[in-house]
């Protein structure tokens, strides 16, 4: 199946919408070596821009090492290892920690209630997802694969008497240590290898190696790049399976986990090996290998195969890192300096604490996307196999229709990706808001029986603990230590990590005095509240009414205070995750320095970065009518069957609502008539700097009001929480004006008559109402 181009207008810019015809001139390929300079002519009249390599080499001129595949991380901090070499650090078990940290459920007699806390600044599933996206193209040690020299077995074990302990019987937590760099670890610190380049290169598309890229690139695999095709390999417009080419054996190696086992055949095949993790980001992966073969076919045909190919491979690695820069950092929270060109002297090389501290967001992950499609994208018989595959379908016959996807389908499924489709897939990821960036991780992701088939019935997968055994089994810092790596001062106390008052147990009855840290009730929820600050359950609820705070029995800064005893003990990924968010942001202050300090690099240390591409990538858009600079909604509109007009300007954030800068509310009701309707006007003004193209105007009435009609605008209502947002097309609100919206309610006289209400919010931002 082909897309046609669909990108909306761009003042300024076309896009190319030429054919490629099917001439094929075969060239030196050029891998890993630096070809003529930017922007040069290629023989045919062509562009010949520099070819950036595979695998990082050579991005920098005078250390042409920094950020190669197959290199050490880099480190801010020394080394932390209880024997100045390799041993870890000893501290509280992971497992021990987990139960009483991250997890995020409580028990209410023989159930297991999970909590959904999602993002307060409703941030999309999409940041998540393009989160993974990076780090399958910048980060994979040595020994995450199965086919790698592998460390140490150092299975964690799990205490079956623990109170808090979810899991009956006797189990354990696989582990294995990552394999030292060569010559580490006995007479110096270990240190680990990342076998991944550092650059934002779209290796997670291309690969790093030219093995891998000519099993992905159309034409035979004879060890000959010359001979092969500008696009990559995609049949039915899907990543293709390993066994695409005939002999699944002979594919590049990619990760079969879970029920693939059962069929590695049916496993896809990407750049990066772990394509297979889950469908969103397989589904990321799919969608720029289109884009890739989108913008070859825009290209004219006297071009060679190899110009071709390498051309629309210099603008996808721009279009990736464009929309990093512009909308996904901005998205989480990140803001950098301005770009002032390619600096030479700074090593984007990946760090050790980045990569396995910083960027380890796992609490981000919600169990479950939700794909709402209009009647008729599905049939009848799909709908069935989809109820019987296990999924939740609700929706009416001949309506619109909801397919809940968990995790547990999504986790090595690529099939299921094509079952669904690539678009309706990818805009649910911006339908709903991720869960918040905190120390509690998703159930589906902390206990749960390990996937693989036949899997020994004691093992137990339990990502955050894995997450802090892996912090120690790398040497990392301790929490304050690490703080001072990155310019920040330690913290003297236990709520000083946290925020919180106090770090002391309360005194309650449902607690065990002395004993509370072991007690399962210090994990209860004593209290959950969403954007409107409404009292709600447990339960996922949709939209506007879901959780994005709660309180807990017990403070965290107490349990922290127990399973440590001493600040200076922290772990440094627990004390990065316990801290609250900073204004406008997804991270507390250690964690938002990491990225901001990585990011700078990657964009800084970059030679090719789109910033210093410039003029290669004007002469691309003037030759060839093909830009870069492109929001992700425009690329998946571009590359899929849904249409530009159903997705949002901005998909990091739910519903495209990004927050406002700042605002002003004025709200004037009339007094109700004597069957207690009455009328009034709302002002709504955007006082920030950025163009509010979706918006959510959230407050509470007093029990009794009802919003009934609105003008201009569309209103909604589920008790006393009322929602006014923009209408489907329109209503954009610019900055410095005001949106004037009439409405109509009523009032029972019982329940307080029109009171006006107390408090506004825009996109989640708290206006002034003066």
């Amino acid at each position: 199946m082909r897309h046609a181009n669909r990108y909306g207008s761009v003042p300024g810019r076309t896009f190319g919408r030429t054919r490629a015809g099917a001439v094929t001139v075969v060239l030196a390929t050029l891998v890993t070596a630096l070809a003529a300079p930017s922007g040069a002519a290629g023989a045919q009249g062509g562009l010949r821009p520099e070819t950036q390599s595979l695998d990082g080499s050579g991005n920098n001129r005078a250390h042409p090492g920094w950020g190669r595949a197959g290199g050490a991380y880099a480190r801010l901090a020394p080394a932390h290892y209880a024997d100045g070499r390799s041993k870890p650090v000893a501290g509280p078990d992971p497992r021990y920690v987990s139960n009483r940290i991250f997890a995020d459920e409580e028990v209410q007699g023989s159930r297991v209630m999970p909590a959904n806390i999602f993002s307060e600044r409703q941030v999309s599933q999409w940041a998540w997802t393009w989160a993974q996206f990076l780090d399958h193209t910048f980060a994979l040690r040595l020994g995450e694969q199965a086919t790698d020299p592998q460390g140490e077995s150092a299975d964690l074990t799990g205490d079956d008497s623990d109170p808090l302990e979810l899991v009956s019987g006797k189990h354990y937590l696989p582990f294995t240590r990552s394999t030292p760099a060569r010559g580490t670890g006995t007479r110096s610190p270990r240190q680990q290898v990342n076998m991944a380049g550092s650059y934002l290169d779209a290796s997670a598309v291309y690969g790093g190696d030219g093995e891998r890229l000519e099993w992905l690139r159309q034409g035979e695999v004879d060890g000959d790049l010359s001979d092969n095709g500008a696009k990559l390999l995609l049949p039915d417009d899907y990543l293709p399976r390993r066994d695409a080419r005939g002999d699944a054996r002979s594919a590049p190696a990619t990760d079969i986990d879970g029920r693939l086992r059962a069929d590695p055949g049916s496993a896809v095949v990407a750049g990066d090996v772990r394509v297979n993790n889950n469908i969103a980001v397989t589904g990321v992966q799919t969608l720029f290998a289109r884009e890739h073969n989108r913008i070859v076919d825009a290209l004219p045909a006297h071009l060679s195969e190899e110009e071709k190919f390498q051309t629309a491979r210099r603008v996808v690695i721009s279009e990736i890192q464009y929309i990093t820069y512009t909308e996904f950092l901005p998205a989480v929270g990140i803001t950098l300096p301005g770009y002032r060109g390619y600096d030479p002297r700074t090593d984007a090389t990946l760090t050790n604490e980045f990569a396995t501290v910083g960027y380890r967001a796992h609490s981000m992950i919600h169990g479950a996307t939700s794909l709402n499609q209009p009647a008729g994208r599905y049939t009848e018989a799909q709908l069935e196999a989809f109820r019987a595959a296990g999924l939740v379908v609700m929706g009416a016959p001949d309506g619109p229709v909801s397919v809940e996807v968990s995790l547990e389908f999504m986790r090595d499924n690529p099939e299921l990706l094509k079952d669904l489709g690539l678009g309706p897939l990818l805009q649910s990821l911006g339908d709903k808001a991720q869960y918040r960036n905190e120390e509690m991780t998703d159930h589906l992701l902390r206990s749960v029986p390990c996937s693989a088939p036949n899997a020994d019935p004691a093992c137990v997968f339990d990502l955050a603990a894995t997450d802090l055994a892996r912090s120690r089994d790398h040497g990392m810092p301790s929490y304050n230590d690490l703080r001072e790596a990155y310019g920040l001062a330690p913290v003297t106390s236990f709520t000083g990590i946290t925020g919180e008052a106090r770090d002391t147990f309360p005194q309650d009855g449902e607690l065990t005095p002395g004993a509370e840290i072991d007690d399962p009730d210090s994990v209860d929820f004593t209290d959950m509240r969403n954007l409107f600050g409404s009292k709600v359950g447990f339960q996922a609820l949709p939209g506007d009414t879901s959780a994005t705070t709660y309180t807990r029995r017990t403070p965290l800064a107490a349990r922290l205070k127990a399973i440590y005893g001493s600040v200076d003990r922290v772990d440094a990924y627990v004390g990065m995750l316990a801290e609250p968010h900073l204004r406008g942001s997804e991270f507390g202050e250690l964690q938002q320095a990491m990225w901001a300090d990585q990011f700078r690099r990657l964009r800084d240390g970059d030679r090719f970065f789109y910033g210093n591409q410039s003029a290669t990538l004007r002469a691309i858009s003037r030759t060839y009518g093909i830009d870069f600079r492109h929001r992700l909604a425009d690329v998946m509109a571009a590359n899929t069957d849904i249409e530009r007009s159903a997705l949002p300007d901005n998909v990091f954030y739910s519903h495209g609502e990004v927050p406002a800068g700042s605002c002003r509310v004025r709200y004037a009701a009339g007094e109700p008539d004597a069957a207690g309707a009455f009328t009034g006007t709302l002002e709504i003004k955007n006082t920030g700097r950025t163009p509010l193209t979706a918006w959510a105007l959230r407050y509470r009435y007093a029990d009794g009001q009802k919003a009934v009609e609105v003008k201009g605008a569309v209103v909604s209502q589920n008790g006393t929480d009322v929602t006014v947002h923009s209408p489907d097309s329109g209503g954009t609100i610019r900055p410095g004006r005001t949106l004037r919206v009439p409405f109509t309610g009523t009032a029972d006289a019982t329940g307080g008559g029109a009171a006006d209400p107390a408090a506004f919010t825009l996109n989640t931002t708290r206006c002034s109402t003066r």
